[in-house]
């Protein structure tokens, strides 16, 4: 290539064939996952507040305006018999279907589905579509209505046009402007690789990676066409068992949703699939957003391919009603292929009454088709059984479909009070961890005297209330301080809350919190504060601890034991806590957790430094302990982490000594947690800003506001 036919610019980070950090030194520590909530991305004004602001929509108007968008056919995409319903179920489906228990990701909360990867993925097929026909009235509401709220209430509404009682909606959900880089969909580097990426065994779906609950990359749930494309219905029930579950769903659920979501619509592989044009973010620019082009026929109507399965699965696609198993129940069902050579059932001598009509034209009957999903309601004893109960008890079915509906799109939401506007159903549902409000009426100074007075110590009511408020997770605004859970089942007897411990700090504080009218969470926060603010003033400081009290406390009635065991911490670097030895890093598990509790690296490395000095370790270890005044509140540990009169020597895999240049003496001991507030560069930059002579005070007053924002992370009551 001559000099001329260069390009005469220098791209940078913008060119695809250039280098970053990530590509020279794959094992450095990487911490962007905490720096994706930069308000440089958001195009809205600082003071815009989506949660006030969709509080002056004219909800009905709104909702009208959907119901017209359903039969409003376009040309440039249109509707299958004349109503988009299938297509907003499935755009609304598959937003809230990618959310997982286990570290509460993914979920229609956010709007993602509008980014890179799920954009994207093979399962989305067709989806830009749906979200390009909602544009003109995101258009009209504008920013009195989110993406977000958008794309979960299209569902909802479509199912309300063809005939369903639906249980309500909340809105709520406020838009990211990024790509959502901290969730984890797996490893593999292909589209729909075989599912054995991901489990130890394939025939054992229990194996299957966490924190993952689809069956393949690009994937919402399960194969259609079977476990790795290979059929065979009991295999597959026990996957979408698996996978149900990981969505917080259980047997009931999971079949009211299959029979529900496959009652309407229908899925289009009328063609060879393999023809389909690029996904959205690889297509040409003139193509604006859209992906997947077919040249084939019109490309668009009869000739749509999307998964490649083709066909309706019931006589009236567009009507709620009993259709689904009707048919897959009254008729024996043998396995073949679509156009686009995808594996389906057809059903066995079907009468000509039973077929539904064709989307274009009305007076052309088509074969109905089931899925390996489907197929494994049939075949499995346990769904057998209650599809059979719905089958002969449509309201009862049409009920739970729509509680399981309700769920689906709201599970990441978090607890009731975050639901707005007019159709927030008024039932209290054990799975939005419900707390009752509590007292703000006490004396809270008089509640303070009595909790110095106990007896306890500081770091023993610095640890409790730490545990207590750790939980919380931003990802489907769940655990946290509030509702006290940490004196319930199964919290109390994890082993990170150090049940001795904990059992003797709540024997304490139980009695204070009753004989003053208060809460059990507010004092068990409150018991951390007064413990912090002691450190503070042995540090010669005042600074006061902020604390809002109106806290709850759940009972054991308002809580979902099995749900909550998904919040159990197997570590905690704020405590320098491993359960055990991992294949991920404890570093890696610390960015993890500290990006759900929704902090910035910043506030992580004060709140690691000031918890090591004041001494509240799991089990008392002095790893990390870089202070000859454990209990004050001082900046010792980046002091010393930042002193070159100290070298630092491994002790073993995952510990090291801290030893003294001239002497050779062992002064502390860390762990790989501790140390890489030093050897990474940015928590270096952040170590030696903590660590300077005059930022002393600094550090108090940063460690008081990130403490005081993880004791409030789920006070969503003091938010506007």
């Amino acid at each position: 290539m001559t000099d001329g036919g260069k390009c005469p610019f220098h791209h940078g980070a913008t060119t695809s064939s250039g280098t970053t950090n990530s590509h020279w030194w794959p094992n450095a520590l990487n911490l962007d996952i905490l720096h994706q909530h930069d308000t440089k991305t958001d195009p809205m004004d600082p003071n815009f507040d989506y949660r006030e602001a969709v509080k002056t929509l004219d909800f009905e108007a709104l909702k009208q305006d959907m119901r017209d968008l359903m039969t409003d056919s376009q040309p440039w995409w249109p509707a299958d018999w004349g109503h988009y319903g299938g297509l907003m179920i499935r755009m609304s489906w598959h937003a809230a279907g990618t959310y997982r228990i286990a570290d509460g990701r993914g979920g229609a909360g956010t709007g993602d589905q509008r980014f890179a990867p799920l954009n994207s993925w093979p399962d989305n097929v067709s989806l830009d579509k749906a979200r390009r026909l909602l544009w003109p009235i995101k258009k009209k509401y504008g920013n009195k209505i989110s993406w977000a709220d958008l794309l979960a209430l299209a569902g909802t509404i479509a199912y309300e046009t063809m005939g369903l009682k639906t249980y309500g909606f909340g809105f709520g959900r406020q838009d990211t402007w990024h790509p959502a880089k901290d969730i984890y969909w797996g490893d593999e580097k292909e589209w729909l690789m075989p599912s054995d990426e991901r489990y130890e065994n394939v025939d054992d779906a229990k194996t299957m990676e966490n924190p993952l609950a689809a069956v393949q990359m690009g994937l919402i749930y399960v194969n259609p066409e079977g476990v790795n494309g290979k059929s065979d219905p009991q295999k597959t029930a026990d996957q979408i068992r698996e996978t149900f579950k990981r969505m917080a769903m259980d047997d009931e659920e999971t079949a009211a949703l299959t029979v529900g979501g496959h009652t309407v619509g229908k899925a289009h592989g009328n063609g060879d699939a393999s023809k389909l044009g690029p996904e959205p973010e690889a297509a040409p620019i003139e193509q604006q957003g859209f992906g997947w082009k077919n040249d084939q026929g019109k490309g668009m109507g009869r000739d749509t391919i999307t998964s490649g399965i083709e066909g309706a699965w019931t006589t009236e696609p567009t009507k709620w009603d009993n259709g689904y198993l009707k048919l897959l129940l009254g008729y024996e069902w043998k396995l073949t292929k679509s156009p686009a050579g995808a594996s389906q059932w057809q059903p066995i001598d079907i009468k000509e009454e039973d077929k539904p009509v064709d989307v274009e034209d009305p007076s052309i009957r088509c074969m109905p088709m089931m899925t390996d999903a489907d197929m494994a309601m049939k075949v499995d004893p346990i769904y057998r059984k209650i599809c059979e109960k719905f089958y002969n008890n449509f309201d009862y079915f049409s009920e739970t479909f729509a509680r399981a509906w309700f769920k689906l799109t709201h599970r990441d939401m978090g607890p009731k009070c975050r639901y707005i506007g007019p159709d927030v159903p008024s039932e209290d549902l054990i799975w939005q961890d419900p707390v009752p409000a509590g007292s703000t009426s006490y004396d809270v100074e008089a509640v303070k005297a009595k909790i110095a007075a106990s007896g306890l110590s500081a770091n023993e009511m610095i640890a409790t209330a730490w545990d207590s408020a750790r939980t919380f997770r931003g990802s489907d605004m769940r655990g946290g301080a509030n509702g006290a859970r940490i004196r319930l089942a199964p919290q109390k007897d994890w082993e990170g809350n150090e049940p001795q411990r904990l059992a003797k700090v709540l024997a304490v504080l139980e009695p204070i919190a009753a004989d003053a009218g208060a809460s059990v969470a507010d004092v068990i926060v409150l018991a951390g504060n007064v413990g912090l603010e002691q450190a503070i003033k042995a540090a010669g400081l005042n600074i006061a601890v902020p604390f809002a009290p109106g806290r709850g406390d759940a009972t054991a009635e308002m809580t979902d034991g099995e749900s909550f065991e998904y919040l159990e911490p197997v570590h905690d670097g704020y405590r320098n806590w491993v359960k055990k030895e991992y294949i991920v890093s404890p570093e890696e598990m610390l960015l993890d957790r500290t990006q759900l509790m929704g902090l910035t690296a910043k506030e992580m490395t004060v709140l690691i430094g000031g918890m090591r000095v004041l001494d509240t370790n799991y089990g008392g270890t002095k790893h990390g302990v870089f202070t000859n005044k454990p209990g004050v509140l001082s900046n010792d540990f980046f002091v010393n982490l930042t002193d070159m009169a100290y070298t630092w020597k491994p002790a073993s895999k995952s510990t090291y000594d801290i030893v003294d240049r001239k002497s050779g003496d062992v002064k502390w001991t860390a762990t790989r947690v501790d140390l890489v507030l030093g050897s990474n560069s940015v928590l270096r930059s952040y170590a030696e800003v903590y660590a300077q002579d005059d930022n002393t005070e600094k550090f108090a007053r940063d460690f008081v506001a990130a403490w005081t924002k993880v004791m409030n992370a789920d006070r969503f009551d003091l938010a506007s």
